[in-house]
């Protein structure tokens, strides 16, 4: 299971992480964190098994969609 980090750890620590907002395309017009990629969580999951984000595994990366669920899952 994925550590957790408050808003206000992220804010303050924003620089070290990789942010990834896992919500679909239409959530994003209610706004996103500054500096954050997109990538739905359905992409994550394949490009994790095709290994296509291999060079993310060694930084500290934060995912986030708008309730949590989406987010814990893309982080594990």
């Amino acid at each position: 299971m994925a550590e957790k980090i408050s808003a206000s750890d992220l804010k303050a620590n924003k620089d070290s992480f990789v942010i990834i907002d896992v919500r679909e395309a239409d959530e994003l017009a209610g706004g996103k964190i500054e500096g954050s990629q997109h990538m739905p969580l359905g992409l994550t999951i394949r490009n994790a098994k095709k290994k296509q984000i291999e060079d993310l595994r060694n930084k500290k990366i934060c995912t986030y969609c708008g309730s949590g669920y989406r987010g814990n899952i893309a982080a594990d």
